[in-house]
């Protein structure tokens, strides 16, 4: 048996020195992001992996876009899955809004009157969106009648990105790097709607069959696989499922708040994930139990330092 080692602190401290003191102490919380930042630094350092991020929960509004986007444009993560949610939030802070500072114990009656809508304790104007549906009735109209009249969202975000008038965005990034952002569930968000209300006048027809493809295609052509989830919902469970096609991931962590009592995917470990084929039984994997916005940027750090790089 290994003893618990118990972290020492000192002036001058870098984050991944800390995190390395986590690790070192091997117990708990701490054991386990400690472990996540070595699998995370062993599949930036292997340019044979593939990595998948998937991203669900708000996480552009919360703070997290400029180490998804860094991530992208230093080619550590090659395909993304993510909530539509994410990507809507992303092209409104590209197209000049912001996201506020707000609080839990608002009193959204009257928030309802500001036309300020609340995720948590993180405030947005309603304008935001008002601006991004004329902004998206532009863009799709840019787009050829001919590429619309099948697309993936794949091929959709790759468009908007290459429009976004911010290069520092996720999705002109993205589309600047060559990595697709994969994402079916897009119909289920504001700007969903927005292509919905285009395709009662205009041709607009997106098949989510073409981004299985895109992503099976991603799968089969990977040497080694490895997967960073943020969150749960489908897009875990979608860049997943396609790894049973090479017999799961080689690599995986996994940072989220839910719990697997009651047996959703969102809160499943993924030892589970090892009983469908989803990571192979000789991988490494951990399941961090934490907020992402406190884990995903020790790990990142950590790794990154660990590899000589900084954001």
């Amino acid at each position: 048996m290994k003893r618990v080692k118990h972290i020492h602190l000192k002036s001058g401290l870098t984050v991944g020195a800390l995190v390395s003191e986590m690790n070192a102490c091997g117990v708990l919380g701490a054991g386990k992001i400690g472990k996540a930042a070595e699998i995370v630094k062993e599949m930036f350092s292997d340019r044979d992996y593939t990595v998948f991020l998937t991203l669900a929960g708000p996480l552009v509004p919360g703070g997290m876009k400029q180490i998804i986007r860094d991530l992208i444009e230093q080619e550590y993560v090659n395909a993304v899955v993510t909530t539509g949610a994410n990507m809507v939030h992303d092209m409104v802070e590209a197209l000049g809004h912001h996201h506020w500072i707000g609080t839990f114990l608002a009193e959204d009656k009257e928030l309802k009157t500001q036309n300020i809508g609340r995720i948590g304790d993180i405030y947005i104007e309603q304008d935001a969106f008002k601006g991004l549906e004329k902004w998206m009735y532009k863009t799709l109209e840019s787009i050829p009648e001919t590429k619309r009249e099948r697309i993936s969202t794949t091929e959709l975000l790759f468009e908007i990105g290459k429009r976004l008038p911010d290069p520092e965005s996720i999705l002109a990034t993205a589309a600047k790097k060559g990595v697709p952002i994969i994402s079916p569930g897009l119909v289920d968000s504001i700007a969903g709607f927005h292509m919905w209300m285009f395709g009662q006048d205009k041709k607009l027809r997106i098949d989510p069959l073409l981004d299985t493809h895109k992503l099976v295609d991603i799968v089969y052509e990977a040497k080694k696989a490895g997967i960073i989830i943020l969150g749960g919902g489908w897009p875990k469970h979608f860049a997943l499922f396609a790894n049973t096609f090479r017999e799961g991931v080689d690599r995986a962590i996994q940072i989220t708040m839910d719990r697997p009592e009651p047996g959703g995917l969102s809160g499943a470990t993924l030892k589970e994930a090892i009983s469908w084929g989803k990571v192979k039984p000789e991988g490494k994997e951990v399941t961090v139990i934490c907020d992402v916005t406190i884990a995903f940027p020790l790990i990142i750090a950590s790794a990154l330092e660990g590899l000589g790089k900084t954001h």
